[in-house]
């Protein structure tokens, strides 16, 4: 029996946990009794996690920043940096919750309070998260609704195309530096992006993984030859 050891575990998230987790979360920031005058979004995970918070809080002032830590699905860039800063805004004394989806590695969430408080000196900034990787991050947040103790890789529900594209990828292009395999069933690419993630991977609804694969073709990473009762998936950028 082949043993199949999972290189990248992943654990889908569904509408109804970002709910559940920005409903606490908001708790949490109630109870403390310190609700900021403005939110800032951690672009782009924190996007939805900050707009459900303000409706829970009932705040009106949202923006965002734009730190890229994470360039592809499950992969991590040698250094975070800003991308797009905080609009000219004045947060000088004003209580500012600064966003993200979760803190794995904390690098995104530290930057973007250094980076607000290099600007606005006199604010008084806090960091909020929906999740809190405890085992692997190096900073905690001042607020989180669930603790992580071990890593996997949460496919949110508004990046699965994003995800499952850059999986398709990377396994493509591994298959390819190892084996030479440029030629793919659709039900070989579902079971290798089993093997390689996990089963979990597979209550992904298929279409999905059709868009996934549609946007690798617009791209130009793959082309489809399609008959009457077969499509063949190739890889075109070596």
């Amino acid at each position: 029996m082949k043993l199949i050891v999972v290189k990248v575990p992943v654990k889908l998230v569904s509408w109804d946990d970002i709910v559940t987790w920005a409903s606490t979360l908001a708790n949490k920031i109630i109870e403390s009794k310190w609700i900021p005058d403005v939110v800032v979004a951690i672009a782009r995970g924190g996007y939805v996690p900050a707009r459900l918070l303000c409706d829970n809080l009932g705040i009106s002032d949202l923006v965002s920043l734009q730190v890229v830590h994470w360039p592809s699905s499950a992969q991590v860039s040698e250094k975070a940096y800003i991308k797009y800063p905080v609009a000219q805004i004045d947060l000088n004394g004003k209580r500012v919750l600064i966003v993200d989806d979760i803190v794995d590695t904390g690098d995104s969430v530290v930057i973007a309070k250094d980076h607000v408080l290099s600007r606005w000196p006199k604010a008084d900034v806090r960091t909020g998260a929906l999740q809190w990787i405890s085992t692997v991050a190096k900073f905690k947040p001042d607020y989180y609704a669930y603790e992580v103790k071990e890593w996997v890789w949460f496919m949110y529900p508004w990046n699965l195309v994003e995800d499952l594209s850059n999986f398709i990828r990377r396994i493509m292009n591994d298959e390819y530096k190892a084996n030479s395999k440029v030629n793919w069933s659709l039900m070989e690419l579902t079971d290798k992006l089993s093997e390689w993630y996990g089963e979990e991977i597979l209550k992904v609804p298929l279409s999905y993984l059709s868009r996934a694969i549609a946007s690798l073709e617009k791209e130009g990473f793959i082309s489809r030859l399609r008959g009457n009762d077969f499509e063949i998936i190739r890889l075109v950028k070596y």
